[in-house]
């Protein structure tokens, strides 16, 4: 059961819980014996004591952040460090983790992946990184392992960097956020609400972790209620979970489009560090006697049931017992929502084909990465595997162990027998089955995954060129009990499994003999190895005062995410590549989008070389004959006016936190989006450092595909933080007025929107 409280709420001593209201003063007296300041409860959360002890601003409300540690993968870190060396850096100010578990086939492209992690390398020799070799580890399964501190804050280019259950704050952002970090800067940013995780019970047997996180995210993710605000779970319910189970909840957390989150830690963490060596880097962490959450979800762990995520989003949920009472319903719903998705689509939707005598039936299972390859849950699984057989029909089921540590640990206890004599697979430690690049399923298969995310296209298919399968996400447990049955899909609840709950080792031997750990010993002599793909970033124009921006893509969908914006599996090779990458952008959307995008920017870039824009193209002549009609601007100049090209989407940028999404739309001509809101502030930062002006809109029926958008005087609002910024909707021979904003900036976004991105920004010497 989860309950969304609908005020803020007083948490008392760890266990009582006090709803904002007329009678909370007297409430918190009887408990406390004394009067409680909502301010000073509101500094009483373990999130408000780690933020301001990282927080330079002087100012507990607008933040700057240094953080302890960095990490990136090798579809990111290429890019950041390509941005912090044009910007001046000389070294690692901080440690930076460089893992390889994204492109690690290195299948696609020849010889370019492998040339990535050859950079990677030597850049933690001349700048001080810490290098961890492909197959080791996935990113975050490393960093829980050997970056956590209690207290401590770690930041990633990768949307899931979540230590929270370990104590260590964590936040997901694009790389140009890194790179600051990079060069010495701060993260800013206004101080973020806190909601209360008030867990309670102990889960049922064969209830796991990704059951308790996918209850949580269907009851918060369509209301926004965590958006951009730090997840912290308190509660008796916490002392019941094993580490790994807390942390399986915790990276989750990602998908409810929350900032960060935090746990109370216990002498569990206590024990987990001591584990891996690092007793030292435990501290209890609990909020003060008294707390205020600007919000409460309260779950009753004991009824959380086993629980599925249908195609195509993590809170697209229901119970496994719901959707076995009810499957045509199910399947019938979430081919309606698919076929408004996919309005042009190519293919035809046959779910409902995996419905045969009333049993549903999948034909995939696969239990990897940061959220199901733990060693916690690949032991669940062996333990449910052993004796059985998966089968030799269409049902398939591989296992990705989260790093080379647990790997050998799940090897030496039998596991890893007990999992391959029952004809799974166990394979590397690789991210692949989360954006596509690994265990790719055939056109319209049905696959099961504890894994993050199941967005359509996320898998590997294509639903533009024809191609769809249909991923739900499940916890380990129950894809264990489905393979034993052949694929027939079954709740762990519904069989009698004994959980033999083995005691972890960890060997550290292992990263020592591989691992490069360079933090502290930067060589400037050394030389950064370059291969043919490994490419600058392109020149990038300063905001003028007035621009010109024509609409060459209108997405109406509730949500746009990140892979419709820029592709995940197919483009990893080519992270490395700002142009070629670019021919990526929108591809599964709005295929007609770069070249359209690029039509704008030969317009630009002949304004830029001195010529006049409006010859040679009548959309843009015909756009300044309005303008020319307009109070005020009879006689402007065509030649001073930015022209660029931008997106309307109602609300982009939900999922992945890497910035291609934003520089791949500004490296073929555009200079905005126009949206009602952004779906993660990832996003709209990655927007921002990239020179693109994150435009709100309240008119979106003005607009349409191909019209333009006249905004005068932009730089100057953007620079004076304008609240409003009158623009022109010009089609039909027509002008409209509107107004727009960008929202809430910094001192500094401001500045980096007007030097027309974050590397303009620091050359100029800021």
């Amino acid at each position: 059961m989860v309950k969304l409280y609908d005020t803020g709420v007083y948490l008392v001593n760890g266990r009582e819980l006090v709803p904002d209201g007329p009678e909370a003063g007297a409430a918190l007296r009887q408990l406390t014996g004394r009067e409680v300041p909502k301010e000073e409860a509101v500094r009483g959360t373990m999130a408000y004591g780690i933020i301001q002890a990282h927080n330079t601003s002087g100012d507990p409300d607008r933040l700057k952040i240094k953080f302890d540690s960095i990490t990136s993968h090798d579809i990111t870190y290429v890019g950041i460090i390509q941005t912090a060396r044009a910007s001046g850096m000389t070294r690692f100010p901080i440690p930076y983790v460089l893992t390889n578990c994204h492109n690690s086939l290195c299948a696609v492209g020849g010889t370019i992946n492998e040339d990535d992690h050859m950079f990677a390398l030597s850049a933690a020799k001349k700048y001080g990184g810490i290098y961890v070799p492909t197959n080791m580890a996935v990113i975050h399964s490393y960093n829980r392992e050997m970056m956590t501190r209690c207290g401590k804050m770690i930041l990633g280019s990768d949307s899931h960097t979540r230590y929270g259950a370990l104590g260590t704050m964590a936040v997901g952002e694009g790389g140009g956020e890194l790179a600051k970090q990079l060069l010495g800067r701060t993260y800013d940013f206004a101080r973020p609400g806190v909601i209360g995780i008030y867990l309670t019970g102990k889960p049922q047997k064969g209830v796991g972790p990704q059951d308790v996180a996918l209850s949580i995210i269907g009851k918060v993710y369509a209301n926004g209620y965590v958006k951009n605000r730090v997840m912290e779970f308190v509660g008796d319910g916490v002392d019941s979970l094993p580490v790994e189970y807390r942390n399986g909840i915790d990276v989750m957390t990602t998908e409810t489009t929350c900032w960060s989150s935090i746990w109370r830690t216990d002498a569990k963490v206590e024990e987990y560090y001591d584990i891996h060596g690092r007793k030292e880097d435990y501290r209890e962490l609990n909020p003060a006697a008294v707390a205020y959450y600007d919000g409460l979800v309260y779950v009753d762990l004991s009824k959380v049931e086993p629980t599925i995520a249908m195609p195509f989003h993590p809170s697209n949920t229901y119970t496994i017992a719901e959707f076995k009472a009810h499957p045509k319903d199910v399947i019938a719903a979430v081919t309606e929502a698919g076929r408004k998705q996919f309005e042009n689509a190519k293919f035809e939707f046959a779910l409902d084909q995996k419905l045969r005598n009333g049993e549903i039936w999948v034909d995939q299972g696969l239990v990897a990465g940061c959220s199901g390859g733990t060693f916690d849950n690949v032991c669940a699984v062996a333990d449910i595997l052993d004796g059985h057989s998966c089968g030799n029909g269409s049902f398939t089921m591989s296992v990705y162990p989260g790093s080379q540590p647990a790997y050998l640990e799940l090897v030496k206890n039998g596991a890893i027998q007990k999992i391959v004599s029952a004809g799974a697979i166990v394979r590397e430690c690789f991210c692949g089955p989360c954006f596509g690049a690994g265990d790719t399923p055939a056109n319209q298969e049905f696959s099961i995954r504890h894994t993050t995310r199941n967005f359509p296209n996320r898998e590997g298919s294509k639903p533009g060129e024809g191609q769809i399968s249909y991923v739900a996400l499940m916890d380990a447990r129950s894809i264990a009990a489905t393979a034993i049955n052949g694929g027939r899909l079954t709740a762990a609840t519904e069989i009698d499994a004994s959980y033999t709950t083995p005691k972890y080792f960890f060997d550290q031997s292992i990263y020592e003999k591989r691992v490069f750990d360079g933090w502290g010993k930067a060589d400037p002599a050394a030389e950064l190895k370059f291969g043919p793909n490994i490419k600058d970033w392109p020149e990038i124009p300063a905001l003028t005062e007035d621009i010109l921006l024509k609409v060459v893509s209108y997405i109406d969908d509730p949500v746009t995410t990140t892979d419709e914006l820029i592709p995940s599996g197919e483009t990893s090779s080519y992270r490395s590549n700002p142009l070629r990458l670019a021919e990526f952008a929108l591809s599964r959307k709005d295929p007609a989008y770069v070249g359209a995008s690029k039509e704008v920017l030969a317009i630009e870039q002949r304004r830029e070389a001195g010529e006049d824009p409006t010859l040679g193209d009548a959309g843009v002549a015909g756009a300044f004959e309005v303008i020319r009609g307009l109070p005020g601007f009879a006689g402007i100049d065509a030649r001073a006016v930015g022209i660029g090209s931008t997106i309307y989407a109602n609300k982009p940028g939900d999922g992945s936190a890497r910035e291609q999404a934003a520089s791949c739309q500004r490296v073929v001509g555009a200079w905005a989006n126009i949206a009602q809101e952004y779906a993660t502030k990832r996003y709209r930062s990655n927007c921002i450092n990239w020179g693109m002006v994150p435009f709100l809109t309240r008119d979106k029926g003005v607009f349409e595909k191909g019209c333009y958008v006249f905004v005068p005087g932009v730089r100057k609002a953007i620079a004076e933080g304008s609240d409003g910024i009158r623009a022109y909707v010009i089609r039909g021979g027509k002008a409209e007025e509107i107004t727009l904003s960008v929202g809430e900036l910094t001192p500094d976004e401001r500045k980096i929107l007007t030097a027309g991105c974050l590397i303009n920004y620091y050359r100029a010497g800021n």
